[in-house]
């Protein structure tokens, strides 16, 4: 049965600035809504003519719909977001998706806030419970949002340190082949952490940060011992703890303190003989009050769009 032929539906914009939001550098985000959709788009000025079919054309439009907090007020919209608008609408969550609040801003006032439907539960897990685990791919925003949420929430005093830990295993290395002393040693591990604080803090006043003992950094095995209170705590790289490390920073919690473990059980760099204690604590804390398990998958990917194929390729060799 042929699909009856319409005429193509007019989408109009409130503003020329909007359609130029919507439309994106060199109609970029036009091209990626056609392929995500089925339509054939045209944008004259404010006017945005969707061709295809009752049904293309309808899903077309709630993505649209979906990306109004972006167009409406002239953000940039990322390949990123047509995939999480598409996302949600597929999981009938468009309207929570739509309505996602920001967790604070950067330096220059612009606001941070979830690209996708899973990573705005897992920013209400951090605000709402003590133990969180952030589990997927790379590029799912695991570790950005945990330290935007922990910068946030020093800022408004919640917390009185914010520290930064993970395994010294990476690739096969370890600590000792680098050069330097500890610190310069475990700065490269902890990168993408200090990323996000220097867009909330400012590069120049983390290390001031850090010399005060608010900011603390350290290899994992720093942590035994240890009883960590009014401290927001960051275990970064988890997949690639022991089961008896990972028990041992689990049970560093102390009073008025909060804990987010961001890992990706694929990317395992643990000796084959070991078993990640990522995933052996996911095992063992399922059902336990207090603690999220908060699960990324490729649609959740906010980095390059390549990033997201890359990814899908690699499962589909592991399936096949």
């Amino acid at each position: 049965m042929v699909t009856p032929r319409i005429e193509p539906y007019i989408f109009s914009l409130p503003t020329p600035s909007s359609a130029i939001a919507l439309a994106g550098t060199r109609e970029e985000n036009l091209k990626l809504l056609a392929e995500e959709t089925g339509v054939r788009l045209v944008l004259r000025g404010q006017d945005l003519l969707i061709d295809g079919n009752a049904k293309q054309i309808n899903l077309c439009e709630q993505v649209i719909n979906a990306l109004k907090p972006l167009w409406s007020n002239e953000k940039t919209i990322a390949a990123v977001d047509i995939y999480a608008a598409r996302q949600a609408i597929a999981e009938e969550r468009s309207s929570e998706w739509r309505d996602r609040t920001p967790i604070s801003r950067n330096r220059r006032g612009d606001a941070i806030q979830p690209r996708t439907y899973r990573q705005q539960q897992y920013v209400q897990a951090i605000e709402n419970h003590d133990l969180i685990f952030g589990v997927g791919p790379a590029g799912t925003g695991k570790t950005y949002l945990a330290a935007v949420a922990a910068v946030s929430a020093l800022q408004s005093g919640k917390f009185e340190k914010i520290i930064l830990t993970r395994p010294a295993v990476e690739a096969g290395e370890n600590l000792g082949f680098l050069p330097g002393d500890l610190q310069q040693k475990i700065d490269p591990y902890l990168r993408p952490l200090y990323d996000a604080m220097n867009e909330m803090i400012g590069a120049d006043k983390v290390p001031q940060l850090m010399e005060r003992g608010i900011i603390e950094v350290a290899p994992l095995a720093y942590m035994r011992g240890r009883t960590l209170s009014n401290a927001f705590i960051i275990v970064d790289e988890a997949q690639n703890t022991t089961a008896v490390q990972m028990k041992m920073v689990l049970t560093r919690i102390g009073f008025k303190s909060r804990m987010v473990v961001t890992g990706d059980i694929t990317q395992i760099d643990l000796p084959r003989h070991q078993k990640s204690g990522l995933i052996v604590a996911m095992n063992i804390l399922q059902g336990v009050q207090g603690v999220s398990f908060n699960l990324f998958d490729k649609s959740d990917i906010v980095r390059h769009p390549l990033v997201h194929s890359i990814i899908a390729a690699y499962e589909n060799a592991e399936n096949e």
